[in-house]
């Protein structure tokens, strides 16, 4: 246990899968070892390996005659602020380096991983590999333990569970890759005769040609949802470079297809950081086209428009791909909410036989006017990030060790709560000003305890200038 050579080996592989495989997620990893000892050696070589400010130790350190473990002798308190620093998105701190402490009570949902190194068995054990499994997102969709012990070499055994009941609870990562290419297939399956290599939102409307109905949506994204989850607990890895082209097809026709009021999350949730990042890297279809004219037209001009159409029911797909793309690109905005819900209750009339393909263009074509008018109101993100800019200066101008400000947190509340209540020309109207206020008042006085006159007005400032 104590082998500097098999404690390197041990961390650099740490360090390389969590950086892989974990953080670009915005998860968090616990480091589980043998004893007091071991927990001072592995965070020296983590240092060497990912900085000083990616880990620390939280160990109980009575007994210690010596002062060998005084850096992390902490009161009650202090460690409870070392845990919510963890807790934090926003913290650099990513991993937790423990022998005892934590691995049993500990609750922190954006624990995804341990990284086991300490014999263990029996409701310990349980306990401890639970800790990963809290639900945190939508991405979230597992926990994960990586075992250098061989724990799971007989897990069954370990937790005196049998065989077939283990199988239920835990599964081996190479169980997960046997899997993939019949996940893959089954997906696939819903088009057949469906040409993937077609590009652009004809090659889209032909894969949703073949989900006609609600009925065939949900059960080709109930489908998806179960290869989405497996292939996020495997990327990156090379075994799944042959089934990437197919893989981002099919996501691409999910988020095409998945209701835009967030409707059914339990089988449309969000696709996970690797699979977006998959996506968007090889974006070439469902994408905003603002050139498009039909999207621009005037109410008095849509009857005009669709009396020139030879394909009323191509064109309503067409502008249905592109109006999707928008509200889901501003998916927190408000307007863009209720634009979502009014295009699912269409798409049900229209599904329903209540609403002709010619009425459903023509309020399609509405709803996309509404669509365009409110990306116009939208503030820009470079002045939006000007002024979380100016709030960062601010906040770090007023932390100190009696208000231990944490300003990435604090600056990311206030831009999400203000964007929820602000509206377009909301500075020149007092209603405005005041659900303003109030909002801010909620997280800097209330929620952050930051009682002081000059650092409100300064903060309301920057927000009605950039906001």
């Amino acid at each position: 246990m104590y082998d500097p050579k098999r404690i390197h080996k041990v961390c650099a592989h740490i360090a390389r899968h969590f950086t892989e495989k974990v953080k670009p997620n915005g998860y968090k990893g616990q480091v589980v070892v043998y004893d007091r000892e071991c927990c001072l050696k592995y965070k020296e070589e983590l240092d060497k390996l990912l900085g000083t400010k990616a880990s620390t130790i939280v160990m109980d350190t009575n007994d210690d005659k010596q002062d060998k473990y005084k850096l992390y002798r902490r009161s009650k308190d202090e460690e409870a602020k070392v845990l919510d620093r963890f807790r934090d998105p926003h913290d650099p701190l990513q991993l937790v380096i423990v022998t005892s402490k934590l691995l049993t009570g500990f609750d922190a949902p954006i624990l995804q991983v341990m990284y086991l190194d300490k014999p263990m068995k029996d409701h310990t054990l349980l306990q401890a590999i639970c800790r990963t499994n809290r639900t945190y997102d939508e991405g979230k969709t597992s926990g994960l333990i990586v075992d250098y012990i061989g724990i799971f070499d007989n897990v069954a055994k370990a937790l005196n569970f049998d065989e077939a009941g283990m199988k239920k609870i835990v599964t081996n990562i190479e169980e997960v890759k046997k899997k993939v290419p019949a996940l893959l297939k089954k997906c696939l399956s819903y088009f057949m005769g469906v040409d993937r290599t077609v590009d652009g939102w004809e090659g889209l409307m032909a894969a949703q040609e073949c989900l006609p109905t609600s009925r065939e949506k949900d059960e080709f994204g109930a489908d998806y949802r179960v290869l989405n989850r497996a292939w996020n607990a495997l990327s990156p890895d090379p075994f799944l470079t042959p089934f990437q082209l197919d893989y981002v097809w099919l996501s691409k026709v999910y988020e095409s297809v998945k209701p835009t009021n967030n409707s059914g999350g339990l089988i449309w949730a969000a696709l996970g950081a690797k699979t977006l990042e998959l996506v968007h890297s090889n974006l070439d279809i469902g994408q905003v086209h603002d050139n498009m004219e039909i999207l621009t037209l005037d109410a008095e001009l849509i009857d005009e428009f669709i009396s020139k159409q030879q394909d009323a029911k191509k064109m309503a797909k067409k502008v249905e791909i592109d109006l999707v793309a928008r509200i889901q690109r501003h998916g927190d905005d408000p307007k863009f909410v209720k634009l979502g819900d009014r295009l699912e209750k269409l798409r049900e009339q229209h599904e329903q036989g209540l609403v002709n393909s010619i009425e459903f263009l023509k309020l399609l074509l509405e709803l996309a006017r509404e669509a365009v008018q409110a990306e116009r109101e939208v503030v820009p993100e470079d002045e939006i990030d000007k002024g979380k800019a100016a709030l960062t200066e601010l906040f770090d101008g007023v932390k100190n060790d009696n208000t231990p400000v944490i300003v990435e947190r604090i600056v990311t509340d206030i831009d999400s709560i203000v964007k929820i209540v602000r509206f377009d020309g909301w500075q020149a109207t007092n209603t405005g000003r005041q659900e303003v206020k109030k909002a801010l008042r909620s997280v800097v006085w209330v929620k952050y305890k930051i009682k002081d006159k000059e650092v409100f007005d300064k903060a309301y400032g920057y927000i009605e200038q950039y906001y």
